[in-house]
């Protein structure tokens, strides 16, 4: 069985069809592209996939459950996790606090216990902080665990945003445009980080991304989008290929 299975997905915002009868499979394991030209839909198809806009037509499931239709909170519960273009992290509090904020669903003690510090409160508050430096020791980000998240450097930043959505142990992880404004260096970075958390964590991901070189090196499979509908899809080599995908980047000669 398919991880995601979306057939015949669309949104019309006014007069316009944003995204149109979309249509994906992503298999277990799979690191899959998501790639078009400014403006084609596939932020809007992050946002459709993740609740933050429901479809006006078409189904979403994830690992056989219909999950159309659910707010973005049942969504991550279900299972999927996202970055976004433009980082959004908390930015005055410190590192560690980001990726523990991403554990809170996964914790629990009750009102009496924070208040007073008494019961599960304290076990249960250090197996957070261990979870949450885990998961900063995978992307080299322990060592700066007490630094507030505005002062890492950009490409750190965005290391961070990638921890946090690991920390709601995600089946599915979207990474919308992850390489923006990273210089050749941190790309290359990236993309190994990238790799290393689908093996170690065993989980799918499916990206956005501009820079070809990050696409054609780590993506398996894509899909080409063109103003709101489905251009290409397949393996990554024949699909960066295709006539019809070169020219809506590049246009006509």
């Amino acid at each position: 069985m398919a991880l995601l299975e979306v057939n015949n997905l669309c949104i019309q915002f006014g007069g316009l069809r944003a995204v149109d009868d979309f249509n994906l499979t992503i298999e277990k394991g799979e690191l899959y592209g998501l790639i078009g030209p400014n403006g084609a839909g596939k932020t809007t198809v992050f946002n459709l996939l993740t609740g933050v806009y429901r479809p006006n037509e078409g189904i979403i499931r994830l690992d056989g459950e219909d999950i159309t239709g659910h707010r973005t909170t049942e969504i991550n519960r279900d299972g999927i996790a996202r970055t976004f273009q433009n980082i959004r992290l908390f930015a005055d509090m410190p590192v560690i606090d980001n990726v523990r904020a991403a554990l809170g669903g996964q914790y629990h003690y009750s009102l009496f216990e924070s208040l007073f510090h008494v019961g599960k409160y304290k076990a249960t508050e250090q197996a957070m902080t261990e979870r949450a430096m885990s998961l900063l020791a995978v992307f080299h980000l322990d060592q700066y665990a007490e630094v507030m998240a505005s002062n890492l450097p950009y490409g750190q930043q965005r290391k961070l945003e990638i921890a946090r959505a690991m920390a709601t142990n995600p089946k599915l992880l979207l990474l919308d445009e992850p390489a923006a404004g990273m210089n050749p260096n941190e790309t290359a970075e990236l993309m190994d980080t990238i790799e290393l958390i689908r093996d170690k964590f065993d989980i799918t991901i499916l990206l956005i991304e501009h820079d070809m070189k990050l696409v054609s090196g780590i993506c398996e499979k894509l899909t080409v989008l063109n103003f709101g509908r489905v251009l290409a899809q397949g393996e990554t080599k024949a699909v960066l290929s295709d006539p019809e995908v070169v020219k809506a980047y590049l246009g006509e000669s």
